[in-house]
């Protein structure tokens, strides 16, 4: 089956520029889309990180993130806060029989949390990072976040009982064993997680909001925070100071990435591969199907030649017209065949034709190896003569 002939005087169709830009438009939007998509998913995430000023649940900041609020309570009460900015200065206070509260505790370095290891004082630990819940309770683990604001206690810890509901705001929530108090759930896990470890007992808040100036008199905001802090018994408040530039090891851009995110792209690629196995038409060999169409090679030939023609290439014309005839007259001069296409092999190729045809060596030189034609003409004789010549040697 060939290819209908197109009309006499019919035009071929030439895509447009346009045309040309829409078709590449239509196969790459699937591809700008989800790119798009994955930029708008790392805005909002970078969006929802909580900002936090340097001066957060700090107990001598009447700002709105700080807990002045709560220290001049606590010691209204009779009771000791004393502020620590260092790990050193809080193991030398932190006595048994006080509390311990760490705040900000992303500051400390693995040093100083390997050094608080040692603390006999029972721990509060307030939103907690990785490394501190690694180190000071290490079989809490974070789950996810939970965006209600408010919980009721959901436990029968005591005090999250006579707090009762509590704002919280946005807050970690976590997985606790089960021999561990578990309070103000979200979607079963714990916003506040109390365990026993060894002589102390390690209280885990999820949220610093409820001892916030801002939050503190909100629902029984107060009431937990004076309860977690044990009214009565001394209470060593380590708020780290920022560490000196180049005094810890450097993070790598890896460990900034919150977990959430490798678990997107883990899932952005299994469902990658899943799409990947779903388009894919057939397992096995590939299977050869038949042609809608047989092209001539004549019409090839043709083509070509009106490219060639179009763009005035004389002498890439020329030198495809003399390789096909050296192609063909190598193997009829007996030489081999890689002799054609090499320039070493010249004189011996022209002096071979000579012997074998009426002209001379000079004149099979420049049809064979000359220079470009310089019109149309040239071309054409140049054609009818490499015609002849190989005419010659087949009939000599």
């Amino acid at each position: 089956m060939t290819a209908p002939a197109p009309a006499s005087g019919a035009r071929t169709a030439v895509p447009t520029a346009g045309q040309v830009a829409g078709r590449r438009w239509r196969s790459s939007r699937a591809v700008v889309f989800v790119l798009l998509a994955l930029v708008a998913l790392a805005v909002a995430i970078a969006a929802m990180q909580p900002s936090v000023e340097a001066q957060y649940l700090d107990p001598e900041s009447p700002s709105q993130g700080g807990s002045r609020a709560l220290a001049e309570i606590f010691e209204r009460r009779d009771s000791s806060v004393r502020t620590v900015r260092n790990a050193g200065d809080a193991l030398e206070a932190a006595a048994p029989g006080t509390l311990l509260m760490i705040v900000q505790s992303e500051r400390l370095t693995e040093e100083e949390l390997a050094s608080l290891r040692a603390t006999r004082a029972n721990l509060l630990l307030v939103e907690p990072s990785q490394d501190t819940l690694n180190a000071l309770a290490p079989r809490v683990e974070p789950a996810t976040r939970s965006f209600e604001k408010v919980a009721p206690p959901s436990c029968g810890l005591d005090a999250a009982v006579r707090a009762g509901d509590v704002h919280f705001g946005l807050s970690e929530v976590y997985l606790a064993p089960p021999d561990a108090a578990r309070c103000y759930l979200s979607d079963g896990m714990p916003r506040l997680v109390r365990i026993q470890d060894g002589e102390r007992t390690v209280t885990v808040l999820g949220a610093g909001a409820p001892l916030t100036n801002e939050h503190l008199d909100d629902e029984g905001n107060a009431a937990l925070a004076m309860n977690l802090m044990d009214a009565g018994a001394p209470v060593v408040w380590l708020i780290p100071d920022l560490p000196e530039p180049g005094s810890t090891s450097a993070r790598s851009w890896q460990d900034l990435v919150p977990s959430q995110v490798w678990l997107f792209v883990l899932q952005v690629g299994v469902a990658v591969v899943l799409v990947a196995l779903w388009r894919m038409r057939r397992f096995g060999p590939v299977v050869a199907e038949a042609l809608p169409v047989v092209v001539r090679s004549a019409e090839t030939v043709e083509g070509r030649s009106r490219l060639y023609r179009a763009h005035r290439a004389r002498g890439r014309a020329a030198e495809a017209l003399r390789a096909g005839a050296r192609d063909r007259l190598v193997p009829l001069l007996g030489l081999p065949r890689g002799a054609a296409q090499d320039p070493a092999m010249a004189q011996e190729i022209v002096s071979a034709v000579a012997q074998r045809s009426r002209w001379d060596e000079h004149v099979i030189g420049g049809a064979l190896y000359g220079p470009e034609p310089v019109d149309d003409v040239q071309l054409v004789g140049l054609t009818d003569f490499l015609d002849d010549l190989e005419r010659q040697v087949r009939q000599s």
